[in-house]
C-alpha cells in the first residue's frame, strides 16, 4: 500500500474557507469618463460535458414534515436539482440560478456594475425539464452535498459531466446551510448552520436528509422518478461540510454504496464505526489537512483511495473559479484567499480533474466498469498524486 501522507498542520476553519467568496471585497475598476457606463461582459460559460449523452435538468422542493429544521425550526426542507441524460438535446438551456439568487450573490460580493443575467444566463448545457432516458434497473444515481454556505448550483459543471456519462445527479441544498437559495416561500440569505458552527451535528442532519431524499424518490413526493432512478445503491459526493456528510451517510444509510469526499473533515460522529464500502478522498495541496483524515482512513475496511491534487485548493469543484477568471474578477480575493480556494491550478483544469476522477469512481463502483484511472491515477493525470491506496487485508 502506498502511503505518502504529509505531517498534520492546523486547518483553516471550514466556514472561513467555504465562505471566503462571499466575504471578499470588490475589485478595483478602471476609471471611466463622466457619464460613461461600463459595458457588462457576456455571461461566463461552463466547460462542455465530454460524455456522449445530452443532459436534462429539473428542480424539486421537498419537505419532511416528520423532522424539525435544527437551525431555525419548522419542517425540514430541501431544494434539489436533478441532472440526468436525456434522449435528445432540445437546444433550450436551463438558467444557472434564479434571478433572486443571482441578485443576492452579486450583492454579497459587493458587485454593483454586473446585471443578474451574468449569473442567470451562464452558458450551461442542460435542457430544462427534458425527458430522462430509461435504463434497465434505472439510472445510477449520484448525490451531491455542498460545502457550508455554498449552493448546489456552483457544482453544475461536475453534475452536467456525470449526467453526460449516463448518471443521474441530485444536487441538494439543505435549508439554512447554504445561501442565497430560493425556496418557494422566499430567498434564504443566511447560513444559520454556518453561524452555529455545529459542523458535526450538521453532518448527522445531512445524513438524515439523504435518507429522506431517497425515500422521496422511492415512495414519497418525488416518486414519479422511482422507475427512472436506481436508488438501491447510490454514489455520493460531498465538498467540505458535505464531505463529512458523505462519511456519515455511509455509516447510516445502506443505500449509499460509494462515496467521494472533496477536501472535507471528519468529526467525532463520522469516525465512529468502520466503513466497509468504497470511500475516496481528494485532498488539497496547500498543506492544510482537515481533522479526522488519518483516523477515518484507519477505520475504512473496504476499497479506499486518498489522492492529493497537485497545486489544488479547497474548492476546485466549484464553478466560481472559472467564472471569476472569465469575468476578470480574481482581484475579489487576495492572493492568499485565491490560493486557499483554488490553489495554483487553472480553475478549468481543476474542475476537469475532479470530473474525471468522479466519473471513473462511480463508473467502477456503481456500474462495475474497469477504469485505469483508479488503478494508477498519476499515469492518467500526473496531478492526481496517490497519498495512500488499497483495501486493508482481512
Amino acid at each position: 500500500m502506498r502511503d505518502h501522507r504529509r505531517p498534520r498542520t492546523t486547518a483553516i476553519p471550514i466556514g472561513a474557507l467555504a465562505l471566503a467568496l462571499t466575504t471578499a471585497g470588490t475589485a478595483a475598476a478602471d476609471p471611466l469618463e463622466p457619464g460613461d457606463e461600463r459595458p457588462a461582459p457576456p455571461p461566463p460559460s461552463l466547460p462542455a460535458p465530454t460524455g456522449d449523452l445530452a443532459v436534462g435538468t429539473t428542480t424539486l422542493h421537498l419537505v419532511d414534515d416528520t423532522r424539525e429544521d435544527p437551525w431555525l425550526g419548522g419542517d425540514r426542507e430541501l431544494m434539489v436539482t436533478l441532472w440526468y441524460p436525456t434522449p435528445e438535446d432540445t437546444g433550450e438551456r436551463a438558467p444557472y440560478m434564479t434571478r433572486a439568487e443571482a441578485e443576492a450573490s452579486l450583492a454579497a460580493l459587493g458587485i454593483e456594475d454586473l446585471p443578474p443575467e451574468t449569473l442567470t444566463d451562464v452558458g450551461t448545457h442542460a435542457a430544462p425539464d427534458a425527458p430522462p432516458v430509461t435504463a434497465d434497473g434505472g439510472l445510477p444515481l449520484v448525490l451531491y452535498s455542498p460545502g457550508s454556505g455554498v449552493s448546489r448550483v456552483w457544482a453544475t459543471g461536475l453534475a452536467e459531466e456525470l449526467a453526460s456519462q449516463g448518471f443521474a445527479v441530485a444536487g441538494i441544498d439543505h435549508r439554512n446551510e447554504a445561501s442565497p437559495v430560493e425556496f418557494p416561500d422566499g430567498l434564504v440569505e443566511e447560513c444559520a448552520g454556518c453561524l452555529s458552527q455545529e459542523w458535526e451535528s450538521g453532518a448527522l442532519t445531512r445524513s438524515a436528509d439523504v435518507s429522506f431524499l431517497l425515500d422521496s424518490f422511492e415512495r414519497g413526493a418525488a416518486r414519479e422518478w422511482a422507475p427512472i432512478l436506481d436508488t438501491d445503491g447510490v454514489g455520493m459526493i460531498g465538498h467540505s461540510w458535505g464531505g463529512a456528510a458523505v462519511a456519515q451517510s455511509l455509516l447510516d444509510e445502506e443505500r449509499v454504496a460509494a462515496g467521494l469526499n472533496l477536501d472535507g473533515p471528519y468529526y467525532t460522529a463520522q469516525l465512529e464505526g468502520e466503513i466497509d464500502r468504497p470511500l475516496a478522498l481528494l485532498a488539497n495541496d496547500q498543506g492544510r489537512p482537515w481533522e479526522g483524515w488519518d483516523e477515518r482512513w484507519a477505520g475504512q475496511t473496504g476499497w479506499r483511495q486518498w489522492i492529493r491534487i497537485t497545486d489544488s485548493g479547497h474548492s476546485n469543484v466549484l464553478d466560481k473559479g472559472v467564472f471569476m477568471d472569465e469575468l476578470g474578477l480574481r482581484d475579489l480575493l487576495t492572493p492568499e484567499q485565491w490560493r486557499a480556494q483554488f490553489g495554483d491550478l487553472d480553475p478549468a483544469r481543476g474542475i476537469f480533474l475532479i470530473r474525471e476522477y468522479s466519473t471513473a469512481l462511480f463508473a467502477h463502483h456503481l456500474r462495475g466498469e474497469e477504469r485505469p484511472l483508479l488503478e494508477d491515477p498519476e499515469a492518467v493525470h500526473p496531478e492526481l498524486v496517490v497519498v495512500a491506496s488499497g483495501t486493508p487485508a482481512p
